[in-house]
């Protein structure tokens, strides 16, 4: 409705490249953790689980360009308490979707898992609160020094300065609710891709190295292996392997609207006020549209078969008004982190 329409305009620049080039720098420092834990499990030739190590990179990247928030996770893990919380939110979740008997929230928050749901969200709002109050306070003593003194503007700087054409801004609540949504949605999604990435490369070799040679090639004779902005453009095969994982190994399974009016969908009409599942994994799987769905063939995503599809075939990040604001900030990471992978 109109609260959406509104937090969605001021909320907007908040992804414009401007604001998302300065972040390459903190996800590239993130990215230097992580292969050296990488690196050592190599060289002991040693298995490990990929999802866990790639969750605690992707929640460091986005603690720093949320709220320049540092916690140390790639070191500590879960020992740091509200990491803790955090992994226990979306753990919770997800297991949550599985009981549908437990969808109602009064009923849910009755049970053990409910209250401890809730202790959780307690102590990520605690901080998420502590930091918002500390930065408007900062802010308010001298904004011009404030901007002065760091090096980058992050995701609560914008929420905190936006202004609609009225003067009015976000609400605290709203202000933090929008860091905890970006935190909690946008972390678990990246780690799923770039973890369902690695194993899809590692599954294919002969498609790893055709990604390794556009790497290499990209970054000859630099003296780092840093990815900077331009680079993110420049990587149209490694572009196209990971908008195949997003199509096979969809982050999201499904999305929920509520119907505004009356629709008609294949002859039958749907009553206004209905909640509608599009299953995006179907959708990415549909035989009418993806031939040998279950196959992994980034050559789908070339600009003459993209073209040949409608529009709404391939929804990762949903469609439409209300898609995903961040998927830019998302591909960003997964094409930085893995193109430094691969030529490593």
């Amino acid at each position: 409705g109109q609260k959406w329409e509104h937090n969605r305009r001021l909320l907007a620049p908040a992804f414009h490249f401007d604001i998302l080039r300065p972040y390459l720098s903190i996800k590239n420092k993130a990215a230097d953790v992580l292969l050296g834990k990488l690196d050592r499990y190599a060289r002991r030739c040693e298995y490990f689980e990929v999802f866990g190590i790639v969750r605690m990179f992707t929640l460091d990247v986005i603690l720093k360009c949320a709220f320049s928030y540092e916690t140390g996770c790639q070191q500590l893990g879960e020992q740091h308490p509200y990491i803790r919380a955090v992994v226990a939110l979306s753990e919770m979740a997800v297991k949550r979707f599985f009981q549908p008997w437990l969808y109602s929230d009064w009923l849910y928050f009755l049970t053990p898992s409910g209250r401890q749901f809730l202790k959780h969200c307690q102590k990520v709002h605690a901080v998420a609160e502590e930091v918002i109050a500390k930065r408007r306070e900062a802010l308010r003593l001298d904004s011009e020094d404030a901007k002065h003194k760091q090096r980058y503007l992050d995701f609560l700087d914008i929420l905190l300065t936006a202004r609609d054409e009225n003067g009015e801004g976000l609400t605290p609540s709203e202000i933090r609710d929008e860091v905890d949504t970006f935190l909690l949605a946008g972390h678990d999604t990246t780690t799923s891709a770039i973890s369902w990435a690695m194993f899809s490369l590692a599954e294919h070799p002969e498609i790893q190295a055709t990604c390794q040679a556009e790497v290499d090639e990209l970054l000859a004779g630099r003296q780092t292996d840093y990815i900077v902005w331009e680079d993110l453009s420049n990587l149209p095969y490694l572009t196209m392997c990971i908008k195949e994982t997003l199509r096979m190994y969809s982050p999201l399974t499904y999305i929920q609207r509520e119907l505004t009016r009356d629709t008609e969908i294949d002859g039958h009409t749907v009553p206004a006020g209905c909640i509608v599942n599009i299953g995006i994994y179907d959708v990415h799987h549909n035989p009418t549209v993806w031939d040998h769905s279950m196959e992994f063939h980034p050559e789908r995503f070339r600009e003459e078969n993209i073209s040949a599809r409608s529009p709404f075939a391939f929804i990762p990040f949903s469609a439409g008004p209300r898609n995903c604001m961040g998927q830019n900030f998302a591909m960003n990471e997964i094409k930085l982190v893995l193109a430094r992978m691969l030529h490593k």
